[in-house]
């Protein structure tokens, strides 16, 4: 396989969207603690409520990866399919796609956060731990610390623990591979015989519903977003399918 020819015939959306993902990774691990915190504070996206949230992060944290694996397998995704996405619908449409599905992974994720958090809230009852959790509970955790109390340290993880990665806007690709090509075959390592893109798609979203439903905060994996992800693509693609402006040839 020669990657170099693979990597020159990539479109430009996605050839760019892979190097400013890896720019910003490298930046955040090659300035290490002195900045690269600083890089995760500012552009990770925090709970509308933290003091460290800021609008911009529902833009800024679907371009930002901590670890190694966690940029590897969203790049890797977005390598193999976002090319073919993106000769479908053309460059202009699939980067507002991408974008798109990444920013409406974060509201849902926010939505549903907000719900949890105001459950939480009620549990808890006690203003002066509210105000706790709110004043040193970002810090805390910075410290690899959380609140003894299980309920103040369920909502300090919800309220105080940022969200990045580009999985969102990848589990829209995906989507939109599934969506505009259903019957097409993929092979997948852990299964003998390929499967229909479709029936991957689907897979992949139940496991990511019944993953958020255990609402396991021990995992670090934020289906929430994943799900909002698909969620968004999935309406653009119809709205685009009934107003005939995306040409659906195998669906």
């Amino acid at each position: 396989m020669n990657l170099g020819f693979i990597w020159r015939q990539l479109p430009p959306v996605t050839k760019n969207l892979l190097i400013i993902n890896t720019i910003i990774w490298a930046a955040i691990n090659v300035f290490g603690t002195r900045y690269g915190s600083s890089i995760i504070q500012y552009g990770a996206l925090h709970y509308f409520s933290s003091k460290d949230f800021l609008p911009s992060q529902l833009f800024t944290y679907m371009f930002m990866h901590e670890g190694f694996g966690h940029l590897f397998f969203n790049m890797f995704a977005l390598f193999m399919f976002g090319g073919v996405i993106e000769r479908a619908l053309g460059s202009k449409r699939f980067l507002f796609y991408f974008v798109s599905c990444g920013v409406g992974a974060a509201l849902i994720q926010e939505g549903v956060f907000a719900i949890m958090v105001n459950h939480m809230e009620n549990l808890i009852d006690n203003p002066l731990a509210l105000d706790l959790i709110a004043r040193d509970g970002a810090s805390a955790l910075h410290e690899g610390k959380n609140f003894i109390n299980p309920d103040m340290a369920r909502l300090n993880v919800l309220i105080n623990i940022p969200t990045l990665g580009a999985s969102g806007a990848v589990y829209g690709i995906l989507l939109a591979f599934g969506f505009m090509f259903p019957r097409q075959p993929i092979y997948l390592l852990f299964l003998p015989i390929p499967i229909q893109a479709r029936w991957m798609v689907l897979g992949y979203g139940v496991i990511e519903l019944l993953q958020a439903m255990n609402n396991n905060p021990a995992d670090n994996v934020a289906h929430l977003a994943h799900l909002g992800g698909m969620i968004f693509g999935l309406l653009m693609l119809l709205y685009w399918r009934k107003k005939n402006t995306i040409d659906i040839h195998h669906f």
